[in-house]
């Protein structure tokens, strides 16, 4: 289906703006990318290869950038080969018959930005960009204004078209402001190390051990990621002790690991991986008093951990 933009609206536009329309008709809108990538390339690291996008628009939020979560912004960072800020030149709106899966109370725009910060990209990007953004109606039911603002995106290349960009998602354009541009450079600096542990998938294997002394016991649990690789959460307990608990990303049990810090790759991997509760097909032990004491030491890592708190879908 082509997306065409008003013709009014074009007038004084170069011609690349209805051909970006055109060429993002499909991929753009809506568009919601599935499956998380290794790491958020640095300006001078590799990207990986784009995950697939489909689904419905989201709401582009419309409160401040900083209310996002760390899995809010880790998951962009992620999703996106290139990060930048951004102020915008010019815009123009896109027929709304012609925006597919646009939601209620919102418009289509194509958008011509300057750059004002390259955060993260494989290569260097030119000084104008280009896409197509989802932005909500201003309370009088119109289209905003949003020529001199500035906006930190998170996007992808267009293949064959410099200076083209594509949203992960529609909402992945963030009203820019210091305090939250030095909160993502932190965040992109963590995933573009290399040690960045792999999406956890699930927990493959859980064996409870009694000790020699009454409240000794060491739960050992091998979690399944997205690279095959295995990792290992092992919880002690020992006498009038509270229990401790750590994490190896590899399958040797180690029994001197620790907790990741709070906000970091580790606990964001955790926290947003780790079922819910255990599988009973996961135990190597049968069904008991040893299971329930395994799923009580399971519990100890998810109270510890956290929740995995998201403000965007």
């Amino acid at each position: 289906m082509q997306m065409l933009v008003r013709a009014s609206a074009l007038r004084n536009f170069p011609s690349m703006a209805a051909a970006l329309v055109a060429a993002l008709a499909i991929g753009v809108a809506p568009a919601v990318a599935q499956g998380a990538r290794p790491a958020a390339a640095s300006a001078q690291g590799a990207r990986a290869a784009d995950a697939p996008r489909n689904g419905s628009a989201p709401a582009l939020p419309t409160g401040p950038a900083s209310s996002l979560t760390y899995p809010d912004i880790a998951g962009l960072v992620e999703d996106a080969g290139i990060v930048a800020v951004v102020q915008v030149r010019r815009q123009a709106v896109v027929d709304a018959a012609r925006a597919p899966g646009l939601a209620a109370g919102r418009a289509r725009l194509y958008l011509e930005t300057t750059t004002q910060a390259l955060l993260a990209a494989p290569t260097p990007v030119g000084q104008e960009l280009s896409f197509l953004a989802d932005v909500p109606l201003t309370d009088r039911g119109r289209v905003p204004k949003l020529r001199k603002q500035r906006f930190v995106i998170f996007a992808d290349t267009v293949p064959g078209r410099a200076g083209q960009l594509q949203l992960v998602q529609p909402d992945a354009m963030m009203p820019a402001d210091p305090a939250f541009e030095a909160r993502l450079r932190q965040v992109i600096t963590q995933f573009a190390d290399g040690d960045v542990p792999p999406p956890v998938t699930g927990v493959r294997h859980v064996l409870y051990t009694p000790g020699n002394l009454a409240g000794e016991s060491e739960t050992q649990m091998i979690v399944e990621t997205a690279t095959g690789v295995p990792a290992s959460i092992s919880v002690i307990r020992r006498p009038n002790m509270a229990p401790q608990w750590g994490v190896s990303w590899s399958e040797i049990i180690d029994q001197s690991a620790t907790p990741p810090a709070p906000d970091t790759p580790g606990w964001y991997r955790l926290a947003c991986g780790l079922p819910r509760e255990l599988a009973n097909d996961a135990f190597l032990t049968g069904p008991g008093s040893d299971r329930q004491r395994a799923r009580a030491d399971y519990q100890v890592v998810l109270d510890a951990l956290g929740p995995c708190t998201r403000t965007r879908t």
